[in-house]
């Protein structure tokens, strides 16, 4: 296939925001569309002007606010909307009226109350009529997908007679499937006379999980701008995603086929459309779910590691990502955590990188997944095996209307210790507990908990600043269960003092 250059229609400020609940302000529109800009998309549908005054007013805006790309204002086949469009396009560098109509049996009959024929005389009558306000006219066939493909011929060349200049395309119930939609853009280039004269259109729905599959069916069978919408968003089950598809020519080099987008930017416009808009993005999602490079499995981590191409398709530069992520849980190998500890700054022995990954499971099976500090804590930790003081059990009773009490054990150079008391909360407990078998003078002058962000599984950090004869030291312990780390910490702080204590 030769070289050809696909145009990207956005459609995320319009489409995108009819969704319930993702309506944008104009300057969160304006933001939107300078990003787009940036991204590098070609079209910008900016609103349907006559639907409100914030769309007319948002329209205007964007006109105003937005250089090098085509500003689109959306239109019915009715001269009011088509004079409004035009009248809110009038700051645009290029602006361009979509405008059409239903031609589907289902519309034709069910929606409009009208017949074949006169559906064709309107859709004649808007495009000539917004011809004669803009140079630029686009006219969409709605649910085209579930048009007979002779009937949607004769209207697709009886508009580009009137003046149409792209044609648009729209599975706008979801319903085609790739192949099928496909060969309906194919019948289309056989067998509309003047076709080589506009761009064909894709705007496809997500109803059945098949946007992506159907826009680029279209795209092969000689489609050649598609609309979509950034994250996906839209009605139902949303738009073609423009990532997506855009990432998909990308990957397949052998098409030669070439967008203008800045996939570098892909990222960022996600993550800026998915705040603004309050739209979160599924952790699964192609591109730009937060899973979408992500490898917890031992096998895939292992395989990645060695050679990226072995589990990626795309580098995750290439989209505006640092790196892929190796998500450390039980289910990683020894390869990624030695991975993860050299990009933390530690060389392991085989020997302490056993040790470490033995705890490492124990700590994964607790938790969801393994952050970066969690691995931090585990190798310093280790040092903790070499106290002379350790921690060898530990009970907490503790509950509503119960005075908390805790039964301690510790091992202090292989001897054992074991003690009971109680306090104002089970850490009180515990550390008093503790106090009963050391007995010299220890004041605690500082306990710091730090704060736990990652979910009630997440390992708790306790600092810990004792005292003992004038003199100052600082202990520290992590565990996944914030007593069991306050008393580490405490120990930790004990084992520091010069000339160990013993127990009374």
């Amino acid at each position: 296939m030769s070289s050809d250059r696909i145009y990207v229609f956005d459609t995320t400020l319009r489409d995108g925001e009819q969704v319930p609940g993702c309506q944008l302000n104009t300057i969160e529109k304006i933001q939107v569309a300078r990003a787009l800009e940036e991204l590098g998309v070609d079209v910008i549908e900016a609103g349907f002007p006559v639907s409100s005054p914030g769309d007319f007013t948002s329209v205007v805006e964007i006109s105003k606010n937005v250089t090098w790309p085509v500003i689109c204002a959306l239109s019915r086949a009715v001269e009011k909307d088509i004079e409004v469009a035009a009248e809110a396009l009038k700051h645009a560098k290029r602006g361009r009226i979509h405008t059409g109509i239903g031609t589907s049996d289902y519309h034709i009959k069910y929606k409009l109350s009208s017949t074949q024929d006169k559906i064709l005389e309107r859709a004649v009558a808007a495009v000539k009529f917004a011809s004669k306000l803009v140079s630029d006219v686009e006219f969409y066939a709605e649910d085209a997908g579930r048009t007979g493909n002779e009937y949607l011929a004769r209207v697709i060349e009886a508009v580009i007679k009137a003046g149409a200049t792209v044609v648009n395309i729209p599975d706008t119930t979801g319903y085609c499937l790739p192949g099928e939609y496909g060969e309906k853009i194919r019948y289309l280039k056989e067998n509309v006379r003047g076709i080589h004269k506009v761009t064909i259109s894709t705007h496809c729905h997500n109803d059945l999980g098949m946007a992506t599959a159907n826009t680029v069916s279209g795209v092969l069978n000689g489609a050649r701008q598609i609309e979509v919408t950034v994250n996906g968003i839209g009605e139902r089950a949303g738009n073609t995603s423009l990532e997506e598809v855009v990432m998909t020519l990308k990957s397949h080099k052998e098409l030669n086929l070439k967008t203008n987008v800045n996939t570098q930017m892909i990222l960022k416009t996600s993550r800026l459309v998915s705040n603004l808009m309050n739209m979160p993005v599924q952790p699964n999602k192609a591109i730009v779910g937060r899973n979408a490079f992500a490898h917890s499995s031992g096998i895939h981590q292992d395989g990645v590691l060695k050679h990226r191409e072995n589990y990626e398709i795309i580098d995750p530069r290439e989209i505006g990502l640092t790196e892929s992520a190796i998500l450390l849980t039980a289910r990683s190998g020894r390869a990624a955590l030695k991975h993860r500890l050299k990009l933390l700054g530690y060389e392991l022995s085989k020997e302490k990188l056993d040790q470490v990954y033995e705890e490492f499971l124990l700590l994964a099976d607790r938790k969801k997944d393994i952050r970066d500090e969690d691995i931090a804590l585990l190798v310093g930790e280790m040092h903790h095996e070499d106290h002379r003081i350790k921690l060898d059990f530990l009970q907490v009773v503790t509950g509503k209307n119960l005075k908390p009490m805790a039964t301690v054990r510790l091992n202090i150079s292989g001897e054992l210790f074991d003690a009971t008391a109680s306090g104002n909360g089970p850490v009180d407990a515990a550390i008093k507990a503790v106090q009963k078998i050391i007995t010299r003078k220890i004041i605690l002058e500082e306990f710091l908990i730090q704060a736990i962000t990652g979910g009630s599984d997440d390992v708790g950090k306790v600092h810990m600043q004792i005292e003992h004869d004038k003199m100052i030291y600082y202990g520290f312990g992590a565990n996944t269960d914030i007593i069991t780390a306050s008393v580490e910490a405490y120990l930790d702080g004990v084992n520091k003092i010069k000339n160990h204590i013993n127990p009374s």
